[in-house]
């Protein structure tokens, strides 16, 4: 049996919130869709993020999501847990996974920061796939 995970994010803009860059941006969104042996199984998580930030309209244009539908959503810390139980230790399919993926390691605590070093091994980016087949 072998499990994916095909996993996006939206978010209120292009770079994250770090310490270097308080200013940053938050994931307002996420989605995954379990496949075994390249199968959905209909397993899936999905959950809508308040990012305590207001949304820039160059961003609501790309994914329609605004501070009000979001103010009274779980902050990303309140639902990090139950996300990494769904991915687990899965390879995840993500298209432009670099960018997902610094997303996250901005906002996930430090024992799920190194899981992610984990997961980062086993990614498969869509966007460098495209990109090989279609320069």
């Amino acid at each position: 049996m072998n499990r994916e995970i095909v996993f996006d994010t939206e978010t209120t803009g292009l770079e994250p919130k770090t310490k270097d860059t308080p200013n940053g941006h938050k994931i307002i969104e996420i989605a995954g869709l379990e496949l075994i042996d390249h199968i959905p199984t209909g397993n899936s998580y999905h959950a809508y993020i308040n990012p305590e930030r207001d949304i820039p309209e160059e961003s609501r244009k790309i994914h329609g999501l605004t501070n009000e539908f979001l103010k009274d959503k779980p902050i990303f810390s309140a639902i990090e847990k139950d996300l990494f139980d769904f991915l687990g230790d899965s390879p995840l399919i993500i298209h432009n996974a670099e960018f997902d993926l610094k997303f996250l390691e901005a906002e996930s605590n430090l024992k799920n920061r190194k899981k992610l070093d984990t997961l980062r091994s086993t990614t498969i980016d869509t966007l460098k796939l495209a990109r090989r087949k279609r320069p």
